[in-house]
């Protein structure tokens, strides 16, 4: 009776009670844990923010050649360090009316004969029109497709646009910014794959077998954390034959900077398994007949893909600052080469920082906000990755 009481007394609203009378399923399963993450992220702002910068980022480097206005090694010598030109949606008409027209205007340069120093000045008179899918200079898409459409550019090619500025060949450098987004993102997630696989895969077997094997894995943790970095990279870097091609010597880099950044992820992952291993659901699991690596891959370590992912997001600015600092070095990446390392070594002549201030402000730039981005997400995506925790 007092259950019938109960029932009669429940009011006769909800999402429930309506799927009941439309003769519709309930969904009674609660929310699995990805779901409870992805809520918890997109409750976070700064993360949401941080990891729309990165996909930007990511697609900036997919579409480089598309979005370069040049190519990235055309130098017109009649221009080094020519500075920052800028965009402007309204032109000065004879008559002083005000017509919109995406533009820049030119320059007027002139020599220091003492010192033989160039400097530019802005002409106001000389109108450079700009447009969107614009015809330049040819290229090939990812190296498959040709084409010859860039997303802005001058509309006459002999025109020229330097929206960030030049380099000391006369290079543009925003179309240098773009390709080197391509390679210093790059870097960063191969060499992040490489660490993680390492990663994972020893320290899954370090925590779930123990003894003699964790000790021997540890062992070789201890040996690699113990190695200062810089010099170990200044040797491994310097072993690199000069007769090699960019695309090895990019891969090779890769290479050596993972393979000092996956000690971190792997003592993580032990510890973990030292804590899941003598779950109930791992016993039952082995009870039911279960192999060792279905128990590793299969029962433990998907229990651990959100913690992981965290972690990996938290590691992927470490790579980046890594490539940057070697290539800044002279001992990473060299030209033909673009990255943002690469750009940065124009930045090492006191004397260029004082009169071109722009090739630091923007390769360095990027990478503050690269590096900031991916914390804030990694931040976001390590509180996310307990979503029971409120």
């Amino acid at each position: 009776m007092i259950a019938h009481s109960f029932i009669d007394e429940a009011p006769e609203t909800g999402p429930a009670v309506s799927a009941l009378k439309a003769g519709k399923p309930v969904e009674t399963a609660a929310a699995g844990p990805w779901r409870l993450m992805w809520a918890k992220i997109v409750r976070n702002k700064v993360a949401v923010v941080a990891g729309i910068i990165i996909l930007m980022l990511y697609l900036i480097g997919l579409f480089a050649e598309f979005l370069a206005p040049a190519l990235p090694d055309t130098s017109r010598p009649q221009f080094t360090n020519a500075p920052p030109q800028e965009l402007r949606l309204f032109a000065t008409q004879p008559d002083g009316s005000q017509q919109f027209l995406l533009h820049v205007t030119g320059y007027t340069m002139s020599v220091d004969q003492a010192s033989l120093r160039r400097s530019y000045v802005i002409d106001e008179s000389q109108v450079v029109p700009i447009g969107l899918f614009v015809k330049g200079a040819p290229y090939k898409m990812w190296g498959l497709f040709p084409a010859d459409v860039h997303l802005i550019g001058p509309l006459k090619t002999s025109d020229t646009m330097y929206l960030l500025g030049t380099d000391k060949l006369g290079r543009d450098l925003l179309s240098r910014l773009i390709h080197g987004t391509r390679i210093s993102m790059s870097i960063g997630l191969i060499g992040v794959s490489i660490s993680l696989l390492l990663g994972v895969v020893l320290g899954s077997i370090s925590g779930f077998y123990g003894g003699w094997v964790d000790m021997i894995i540890q062992r070789v943790i201890e040996v690699i954390s113990s190695m200062p970095t810089i010099p170990l990279w200044l040797g491994l870097a310097a072993a690199i034959p000069l007769t090699w091609s960019p695309l090895t010597v990019y891969f090779v880099i890769t290479l050596i900077v993972s393979l000092f950044g996956w000690t971190g992820l792997a003592r993580e992952v032990r510890g973990r398994f030292f804590a899941l291993r003598s779950e109930d659901f791992v016993t039952a699991a082995r009870l039911d007949g279960s192999s060792e690596r279905r128990l590793i891959f299969r029962h433990i370590l998907p229990s651990l893909t959100s913690h992981i992912l965290a972690v990996v997001t938290l590691a992927l600015p470490t790579m980046i600052v890594a490539e940057t600092a070697l290539s800044f070095l002279g001992i990473g990446l060299k030209a033909p080469v673009v990255s943002w390392g690469v750009l940065l070594q124009d930045a090492q002549n006191v004397r260029t920082i004082a009169n071109a201030s722009w090739l630091l402000i923007w390769p360095a730039g990027a990478v503050v906000l690269t590096v900031l981005a991916y914390n804030f997400l990694g931040d976001g995506m390590r509180d996310a990755a307990d979503p029971y925790e409120s």
